[in-house]
């Protein structure tokens, strides 16, 4: 409401001033949206023209990248619209309509902390692609009439080089290409450049600090009872040294005393971090649950307590696992009542054309794994724990727990990608039939993973999940999709930079360590910079108008009718650029309505 009471409020103030002839000549208004034109600069651009060979040289080096990711992108939207309309996706939050913003705070993956550096990036992004169509419109001989900025408000959605209509029709069909391909291989250019410096000393001068990085604790459990909370880093549980969620586990696996030491490092600035203990009194506790899990339990606000399991009191992970014992079934005492629940680790998911599958297992989920290869399996780490001990080819017996009763399959285990051992070729929800049960009740941020997925070494904290793709010589590209968006694709938080809220969970060392914590500025403007110049490159490369996609199709469309025995040149050239318009116009409305208006 704000937001809109302040547009209403902009537009009737500049309706006002134009009536009263009080806007600059330079100055347009229509509504919310402004446009300042200005011819300063434009001797400038001439200067930076002088060297023609080289930017012609460069730009037809770049017509050539652009021509190729245009086909990509077309074929990319028109798959997708396609697919969408054939499969509607379920709605999700790549689908709402703010998230085609690029707008930190509104967008929900541009982060509002890293705003700074993202506007920048925008900001280099516009000058160096309008500033490319106005070095090349000078080097083809094309006269400039203005540049200026478009700005919704105060806020700079973009930026124009404006040419000279008669020049521009009189210049070749070659500049004009040159011309209009310019601005995206400039973006790409400044991608690059920022993923060299990131990927390179900057990241290379980032290290992840030891212990265990806090994203947060789950309400009501015993870290958040003892003030453990996000930004902290655990670095050791009752004398014993803590560097990441594995050593944390096995720490507290280790000792089933119910008061326990924790050492801890945070604060909430740099200047105020420090060392600390907390005394966690453990209770074992649900602080999540699967929907449809055997036990019927639901976490709201309150966390549901498990005391009790057989009839022995238990307040740790290690003291349930040894009340369980060798029963494929508990019975637990919880605040919420008693119920009785088969014990294992729970599927989420069955891969068609997995190795679980294949042995002729159910495929729907919901089933829950008791033992492996004659080993009791109680979690979803017991099952990893037991999975790490076998080889691929190794054919085990797989015990499940499906639809009210126990079936045994002789499973012919798979290949781990990420370790090598064996695979199921399932999908887990973290902890026992359905519930995440925890005597401590913190969240891990994945710190290390990141660090990996950006070239650095993340440590033994990095996690399997960047191991094939720090490696990919496509890593940059990709990673530059998706780390924002990590949530969906990854399985982790997004990527919100080296904000301050997770400084803690890094050290400065290397080739920049001279710059103390601004090489995590460093590390932000390079990721956004990149990030965004990224988006902007390949969005201009959809060929549809007014992209510079959509011109470039264009004169290419001409280049290629007027070689052909054609009475009517225009309208064939036109049939082509409207018809791949509209379909990139159909695809882009299917891409971002499709999964709601279909559902």
């Amino acid at each position: 409401m704000w937001v809109l009471l302040g547009i209403l409020a902009y537009s009737a103030a500049a309706l006002l001033l134009r009536r009263y002839g009080l806007l600059p000549s330079s100055v347009s208004i229509q509504g919310p949206f402004t446009t300042v034109h200005t011819k300063r600069g434009r001797d400038f651009i001439d200067w930076v023209a002088t060297p023609k060979r080289f930017w012609r040289a460069w730009t037809n080096f770049g017509l050539g990248v652009t021509l190729v990711i245009m086909v990509g992108m077309f074929l990319f939207l028109l798959l997708q619209g396609l697919f969408i309309l054939q499969n509607p996706p379920e709605p999700s939050a790549v689908n709402q309509p703010q998230n085609f913003l690029v707008i930190p705070g509104v967008n929900d993956f541009l982060p509002l902390s890293v705003a700074p550096e993202i506007v920048f990036g925008l900001l280099v992004g516009l000058v160096v692609h309008e500033g490319g169509h106005g070095i090349l419109c000078r080097v083809e001989g094309i006269d400039i009439d203005s540049m200026g900025i478009f700005l919704f408000t105060l806020l700079p959605l973009g930026a124009f080089v404006q040419p000279d209509e008669e020049s521009q029709q009189n210049a070749d069909r070659g500049g004009k290409t040159r011309m209009f391909a310019a601005g995206v291989t400039n973006n790409f250019a400044v991608t690059i450049v920022a993923f060299a410096l990131l990927f390179g000393p900057v990241i290379g001068s980032i290290a992840v600090a030891p212990g265990m990085a806090v994203q947060g604790s789950y309400d009501g459990s015993p870290a958040a009872a003892a003030g453990i909370g996000q930004g902290d880093r655990v670095t050791s549980v009752a004398g014993t040294p803590v560097t990441n969620e594995s050593t944390l586990d096995a720490a507290l696996a280790s000792t089933d005393e119910r008061t326990v030491q924790v050492e801890l490092n945070g604060g909430d600035s740099a200047a105020d971090r420090e060392t600390r203990t907390a005394t966690v009194q453990r209770s074992l506790i649900v602080a999540g649950s699967v929907a449809d899990n055997p036990a019927n339990l639901s976490v709201g606000e309150e966390p549901i307590t498990v005391s009790e399991v057989n009839g022995t009191p238990v307040h740790t992970q290690s003291g349930f696992s040894e009340a369980v014992g060798g029963s494929k079934f508990a019975t637990l005492t919880t605040s919420r009542g008693t119920v009785t629940i088969p014990v294992g680790a729970y599927v989420t998911r069955v891969s068609a054309d997995g190795p679980l599958a294949n042995a002729g297992a159910p495929t729907d989920g919901s089933a829950i794994v008791t033992a492996i290869d004659g080993e009791r399996v109680t979690s979803s780490s017991d099952l990893d724990r037991v999975l790490d001990g076998t080889r691929p080819g190794e054919t085990v017996p797989v015990e499940l727990y499906d639809d009210g009763e126990l079936s045994t399959y002789q499973v012919t285990l798979g290949e781990n990608p990420n370790d090598g051992g064996g695979f199921l070729g399932v999908g887990l929800f973290p902890g026992t039939s359905g519930l995440l049960l925890t005597d401590f009740g913190v969240q891990p941020y994945p710190a290390g993973t990141y660090v990996a997925l950006l070239g650095g070494d993340g440590g033994p904290g990095a996690g399997s999940v960047s191991g094939a793709l720090a490696e990919s010589p496509l890593s940059a590209v990709y990673v530059a999709l998706i780390l924002p968006l990590a949530s969906l694709v990854l399985g982790i938080p997004n990527f919100p930079g080296f904000t301050a809220s997770v400084s803690n969970f890094y050290s400065v060392s290397g080739p920049l360590g001279f710059l103390g914590s601004n090489v995590f500025l460093l590390a932000n403007i390079c990721f956004w910079m990149a990030w965004i110049n990224l988006q902007l490159g390949m969005f201009n490369c959809i060929p549809g108008y007014p992209l510079d996609g959509g011109r470039i199709l264009r004169t290419s469309a001409e280049a290629l009718v007027s070689r052909l025995p054609v009475s009517e040149p225009y309208t064939v050239v036109r049939t082509i650029t409207t018809g791949v318009g509209v379909t990139m116009l159909l695809s882009l409305l299917l891409l971002v309505f499709g999964p709601t208006v279909l559902n």
